[in-house]
């Protein structure tokens, strides 16, 4: 396992002394000075270059100089001397003869000194923008290789330090957020509303990224094999050429960068395809190269939501009394769960919420005709209810109201017809219901009603992505009935004829499967896999 570089011991001992604070303006000078070409510095020119970078805090001559020699011992700083100039005395020698540079210690010391800053400053996002602009230079790439033309190299160079600059900025700003968001989980003491809205924010900020997430990986990892058809060799071989590299004698750039150039790639194939990358045995587990890190975003943006409403459950449950709503209704729950049967489930119903009847039972609609049974009653038309009735209990007629209507009937003759449409549902379930996988023409004539719960299941399967077995899969909205779909091979096409009329599609290899089936199945009936049933049914 290849030990973690070390980091010189003296690199930042400038910001634990008694004048760090100078200290780190001092580099912070040289910084500006290296960003306008200007290599070395005197005394003078620093102090000048002190007041551009914000130190407005009088600063003598010794304590400067004693400074640039303290940062000089570090290794920070080089001294030059200017052989060159004339000086009349020791004075001016010292002051103008004498400048100072920044080592690459120094240039590093002060890339981690503005890293550092920025990371205390910045703030993690998760960023589809990233994700577009990556596999567009990948697309680029792509059609750069494709072209022999050496002419062509300093572009390929151009487009792949963009996208490792992509895949770098991908990386980091994920991991910043991951950290702010279990920050945020771990904080205490966090007031209800503000977290309320916190909540609500980031939950629609992660249900924003994760739509069309896998679409997207999906892209990338196509545009990235496509890359890798021409050569990851051949990639860096070519971007190496268009980079020109300086070439001094007895220093070797071109190997340290080829490595760094097959690690950027390999941490690529990592994100979006792990079967393109290298297997060099440096993958965090067994599982490593088995699934993209694009799709783990996924799950944590599940995680995250789900632990978001849990903090916020236990800050709710914290701030609420002893005997809470919650607390009642789990214990309503349980109650419910140990009931005997079903009559004594809606007994518990009606005594917990006390929905019986009410004085406006006896209202209807002018024209009940209009509004079909299967209406829920959340999406009716309201019925106009007399604002004096619900506050006196009276019409607006003279007199007293009437005798609150005995509904013991009308709720048997409700119940008799609830029982006689699930009745009617169990039927037409059983019709259908196959004993393993049957093409959609044995099915035969059926009646109307039967025929629609066929066309819905149908509807719900066509609409669901198959697996990896090439079969579709949906169930009813009570979880029921499961239909298990796949189209005909033979591109078969099948009449299914009804009371109403004919209907002509696809054959479709369909096996529908109810309670009542499922549990023949297992003790011993027909079961097994789909492509059991494929073979049965082509038998």
């Amino acid at each position: 396992m290849a030990e973690p570089p070390r980091v010189p011991p003296e690199m930042f001992r400038f910001a634990t002394t008694d004048r760090a604070d100078l200290n780190t303006a001092v580099l912070y000078a040289f910084g500006e000075a290296n960003e306008r070409l200007e290599s070395a510095l005197t005394v003078e020119a620093v102090r000048e270059r002190l007041r551009a970078v914000g130190w407005y805090a009088p600063v003598g001559e010794q304590e400067l100089t004693a400074t640039l020699k303290q940062l000089a011992g570090w290794g920070l700083l080089d001294v030059i001397f200017n052989h060159a100039g004339s000086f009349p005395t020791a004075e001016e020698y010292e002051r103008k003869n004498l400048r100072y540079s920044l080592t690459r210690r120094g240039e590093a010391a002060f890339a981690g000194v503005r890293h550092a800053t920025a990371t205390l400053t910045s703030v993690g996002a998760l960023q589809t923008a990233v994700l577009d602009a990556i596999a567009d230079r990948l697309g680029e790439l792509e059609s750069l290789l494709r072209d022999p033309d050496p002419g062509r190299n300093r572009r390929i160079f151009a487009s792949l330090r963009e996208l490792e600059g992509h895949l770098d900025g991908l990386r980091d700003n994920t991991r910043r957020f991951n950290g702010e968001l279990q920050r945020l989980l771990r904080v205490e003491g966090t007031d209800l509303a503000t977290f309320h809205e916190v909540k609500g924010a980031t939950v629609a900020y992660l249900q924003e990224f994760v739509t069309d997430l896998e679409q997207r990986g999906d892209t990338i990892a196509a545009a990235l094999r496509a890359v890798a058809g021409h050569g990851v060799a051949v990639l860096h071989a070519r971007a190496l050429d268009g980079a020109d590299l300086p070439k001094a004698p007895g220093t070797d750039h071109v190997t340290s960068w080829l490595a760094a150039r097959a690690a950027r790639w390999e941490g690529l194939c990592l994100w979006f395809a792990p079967e393109e990358g290298p297997d060099d045995g440096r993958a965090d587990g067994p599982d490593d190269r088995a699934v993209p890190r694009i799709r783990r975003l996924h799950d944590v943006a599940r995680r995250a939501i789900v632990s978001l409403l849990q903090v916020l459950d236990r800050i709710t449950d914290s701030r609420r009394r002893s005997s809470s709503a919650a607390a009642d209704f789990r214990m309503l729950a349980r109650w419910f769960a140990g009931a005997p049967s079903e009559g004594d489930a809606h007994r518990l119903w009606d005594a917990a919420f006390g929905l019986g009847p009410a004085r406006h039972a006896h209202l209807g609609h002018a024209d009940a005709e209009l509004i079909p049974a299967g209406v829920p009653w959340r999406e009716a038309e309201p019925v106009e209810v007399s604002a004096l009735l619900r506050s006196r209990g009276r019409t607006e007629r003279m007199g007293r109201t009437g005798k609150v209507r005995d509904v013991v009937a009308l709720r048997a003759e409700r119940r008799e017809r609830a029982g006689k449409e699930r009745a009617e549902l169990e039927a037409a379930w059983s019709a259908l219901a196959t004993t393993g996988a049957t093409r959609l023409s044995q099915l035969g004539e059926l009646d109307h009603e039967t025929f629609g719960r066929l066309l819905d299941l149908l509807g719900r399967a066509l609409v669901e992505r198959p697996d990896s077995t090439g079969f579709k899969r949906a169930v009813t909205s009570d979880g029921r009935v499961e239909i298990v779909l796949r189209a005909p091979e033979d591109g078969a096409v099948a009449v299914l004829r009804t009371s109403e009329g004919w209907f002509r599609g696809p054959d479709y290899l369909i096996d529908v499967r109810t309670p009542a089936l499922g549990r023949a199945s297992l003790n011993g009936g027909v079961g097994g896999s789909p492509a059991c049933h494929e073979r049965a049914a082509g038998a």
